[in-house]
């Protein structure tokens, strides 16, 4: 069907019923908020324009009645809204999400090969360090401990990063973004699980939402949603195996750079005389300077420059394992056979199973082929691993065994000793430059993560620069970009050796897979129409292994693993508290918001000076009318003649379209002049409105949402006096003037009754009103509220924001007026304030001091 159609509702419609509150209940048990009446929307083929109500009382009276009992048809159409309030995303393409349109073959290509400075630096400069760091745990005897040590590597590297990673977890992205957060928000549509009750049910209507449960395995999939949604403690442990997964991804990203840049370093060390450990450290910590300064420039930027670097390191691997294979002892492919992975713990037992723990290094910078999808695309970085990254590794691995059956010696300088002599300075500045792109691709993730978690309210607002303006997921984090520089200095010249950073290095990764084996887990019972018994195996064969290298990577805390955890600990703390903070000062936001009763008994006047201008009063409340409302009719000599209440929402999904993206609804009756605007972003979405344009559309939508008003108005008064004469009712009350088509009246709720409060839906059938009876010259009411309008506009606007704080109730318990009243205030002082994003002048703000006791 077309989008600009029309349809009759179904007769599974949800119509409005009393409750014995006085309120009103959705047919199917949802209730409607007592200050708010359920939105509506009509639009037209031209501009598509939703309109919505609220607060409108029920309409009463004998015409009221006689309506109320008879099915009348709503019209309605998809909305096509012109969005007004995201100017900057009008400016990116592929605002919409990259993964909506498909590459070519040729862009896809081009993508992969990008993919190589981004994504596979880590995984790619491996060969620098695993074999030093295994056979500094289990001593070279016997050919069985280098094939053993080879098919370990080899499976490990078959089994995660290629069969879980490139052919399942990919295939679990949000609309084409990765990483645990991306999971979460993915869980969080099919299930209530977000600890933040601002769900509407008119966000399940935004077309990235995409929801489609299982029909085979209905009865499983809403067996585990029930129990998300109803148990508290489930919504929490999943929360906090979010932000766990999160903050090690954070804390990965401090000692991938560290580690990956002193292994090239160090290969300078008995190469060049009196190149020695300091000497080392000062290298490592001038390379790391030049990497982090280069950020700013982004992602692609990045990408493009790094990748013909990555592709020359890993056309190296590639040849010089060949070569070392072919010279020395071409016997190593024997390592295919698995048997000898037993052997090796047979011969070394508990050796063996600590030397895992630097087998796991071979695979770390895995999570980032998930946690970059944002950046690129599913095939292009599958396309990637499979052609060039999978098995140059492999090629790699196996010549650096074949030289260790001739040279069991040469384990502490396995790479560069391996190396033609020829090659050592060429490979050597190659291997430097790699070292640094495979902090990239860490960096990134790490870029990624903290953005997703501020959308989704689990970390303190940070300054955020979109670096390109045709993929919106490349962005740069100055504060954490220098923040990542210092930690990365420190750590090289406090260890001092690649030895000591190995010990630290892995754990954060294994800790990351095991969440994202969780979560993915739950997306194929939850979401994915998996049989049980395939689901199973997901858990029990990459989770066994990964627990496996969890307990070996462990055993290295004291030897400098603790680094890792500390940090991880320390982005936790932060992430959960604000978490925490956030979701008490909504609730209290909600206990503590304004009744439209008391509003109404204020009069059209609001019991001050209404003066001519547009405030707009910043709130996080996507329904009722704020607290921070009526401290400004205290505080303020003088209100605003129209008053819109901005609520910026963000949606479980990446993106939301420009024409989805807002929701407009009128508070209380016409001559208020008060009104809701609901804008919704996904967590990927970009928030850099400039000021001007800012008033300048939201004046335009707000036109159009009052033209669309009294369209649907005159459109429901002529659809129910031709159904009167349809069924010749002969009505013997005196006809209300309100109903009898008199655009003149103020009031919308006199114009409809409140079975007429509900979401319209599409007819392809019904006539549409011709627009020259919805012109302004013929309803005097609706020119009065544009000139209006139009007058508020010419005086300016004024920005109404709350300075609160957040305090916990004297009965509250220790512990938590030491998180509320010291820890979470320490971050609310210290984040980047809402007007920073705004851009909005100083002279057109104006703050109330809040206090929300929580």
């Amino acid at each position: 069907m077309d989008d600009g159609g029309i349809q009759e509702e179904p007769p599974s419609a949800r119509f409005l019923t009393p409750t014995r509150s006085g309120g009103t209940r959705w047919v199917d048990g949802s209730e409607v908020d007592s200050s708010e009446s359920a939105a509506f929307s009509l639009g037209d083929e031209r501009s598509g324009e939703t309109v919505s109500a609220e607060g409108s009382a029920a309409a009463t009276g004998p015409a009221s009645r006689v309506s109320s009992g008879t099915f009348r048809r709503r019209l309605g159409k998809r909305p096509r809204r012109v969005d007004s309030l995201d100017v900057e995303a009008m400016s990116v393409r592929g605002a919409h999400g990259h993964s909506s349109k498909e590459l070519t073959m040729l862009s896809t290509i081009a993508m992969a090969f990008q993919t190589l400075g981004v994504v596979y630096g880590d995984m790619g400069t491996s060969p620098l360090y695993v074999f030093s760091d295994v056979f500094s745990k289990v001593p070279i005897k016997s050919e069985v401990e280098i094939l053993g040590a080879l098919s370990l590597v080899m499976y490990t590297i078959a089994l995660i990063p290629f069969a879980k990673y490139v052919f399942i977890v990919l295939k679990a992205n949000d609309n084409g973004e990765g990483g645990t957060f991306a999971l979460y928000s993915l869980i969080c549509r099919y299930a209530k699980v977000s600890l933040l009750p601002n769900q509407q049910r008119v966000d399940e209507d935004i077309s990235s939402f995409r929801l489609r449960l299982p029909t085979p395995e209905l009865e499983r999939a809403m067996f585990v949603k029930d129990c998300l949604e109803k148990k508290p403690l489930f919504k929490n442990i999943l929360l906090f195996l979010v932000l766990m997964g999160t903050s090690m991804v954070i804390g990965d990203g401090i000692l991938t750079p560290s580690m990956s840049v002193m292994s090239a370093v160090s290969g300078l060390q008995g190469r060049v005389p009196g190149f020695d450990a300091d000497a080392v450290v000062l290298v490592s910590i001038i390379v790391l300077l030049l990497l982090f300064s280069v950020q700013r420039f982004g992602t692609g930027k990045v990408g493009f420059m790094f990748a013909p670097i990555l592709g020359l390191w890993f056309i190296n691997l590639g040849s010089v394992g060949i070569y070392n294979i072919v010279k020395y002892d071409i016997s190593v492919v024997r390592a295919l056979n698995p048997a000898y992975i037993y052997l090796f713990f047979q011969t070394n037992g508990m050796k063996a199973w600590s030397a895992l723990g630097g087998c796991v290094l071979c695979i770390t910078g895995a999570e980032a082929m998930f946690a970059d999808l944002g950046h690129f695309s599913v095939k292009s970085i599958q396309v990637a691993f499979t052609a060039v990254v999978f098995p140059c590794l492999l090629i790699a691995y196996m010549g650096q065994a074949a030289f260790l059956m001739k040279n069991p010696l040469a384990v502490e300088r396995i790479f560069y000793d391996s190396l033609p002599g020829v090659l050592f300075w060429p490979v050597f500045v190659i291997a430097t430059l790699a070292a640094m792109i495979a902090s990239q691709a860490m960096i990134s993730a790490t870029f990624s993560c903290i953005k997703q978690a501020m959308a989704l309210g689990c970390f303190p607002r940070i300054k955020i620069i979109h670096t390109s303006k045709k993929i919106m997921g490349q962005i740069y984090i100055p504060v954490m970009n220098w923040f990542l520089m210092v930690m990365c200095i420190i750590i090289v010249a406090t260890f001092r050796s690649t030895n000591d950073i190995a010990n630290a290095y892995g754990i954060a990764e294994v800790g990351v897979m095991m969440v994202s084996t969780i979560l993915v887990t739950l997306v194929m019972l939850l979401i994915w129409q998996t049989n049980l018994f395939l689901v199973l195996c997901f858990p029990i064969l990459f989770g066994a292994v990964e627990f496996v290298y969890l307990t070996a990577v462990l055993s290295k805390i004291q030897e400098g693993g603790w680094l890792p955890l500390a940090f991880s600990s320390l982005f936790l703390c932060i992430m959960y508290t604000w978490n925490y903070g956030s979701v008490l000062k909504y609730q209290s936001e909600m206990r503590g918001k304004i009744s439209l009763d008391f509003i109404l008994d204020l009069g059209a006047t609001l019991g001050t000076v209404r003066v001519p201008g547009i405030g707009l009063v910043y709130n996080e409340l996507v329904q009722g009318i704020p607290s921070i409302f009526g401290q400004l009719l205290v505080t303020l000599p003088a209100m605003h003649s129209t008053i819109v209440f901005v609520c910026i929402k963000y949606i479980p999904v990446p993106y939301v379209p420009l024409e989805e993206r807002f929701l407009f609804r009128r508070v209380g009756q016409k001559d208020y002049h008060m009104f809701r605007c609901v804008a919704r972003y996904g967590y990927k979405d970009v928030r850099k409105e400039d000021h001007g344009f800012f008033e300048q559309l939201l004046v335009e939508s707000l036109e159009k949402f009052l033209r669309r008003e009294a369209q649907e108005i005159a459109l429901e008064t002529s659809t129910m006096e031709a159904e009167r004469d349809d069924i010749s009712v002969v009505s013997e009350v005196p006809q209300s003037p309100a109903c009898g088509g008199d655009l003149q009246t103020p009031l919308l709720s006199d114009q409809r009754s409140v079975d007429d409060n509900r979401m319209g839906t599409r007819d392809d059938s019904a006539p549409v009103l011709p627009s020259s009876s919805m012109s302004a010259e013929e309803d005097p009411v609706l020119e009065y509220e544009l000139e209006a309008l139009r007058e508020a506009m010419a005086s300016g606007f004024t920005y109404l924001l709350a300075h609160g704080d957040v305090r916990a109730r004297k009965d509250s318990f220790f512990t938590k007026k030491f998180i509320i009243n010291y820890f979470y205030a320490f971050l609310r002082r210290n984040c980047r304030a809402g007007t920073a994003t705004l851009k909005v002048p100083h002279s057109n703000i104006m703050r109330v001091g809040m206090t929300y006791m929580v």
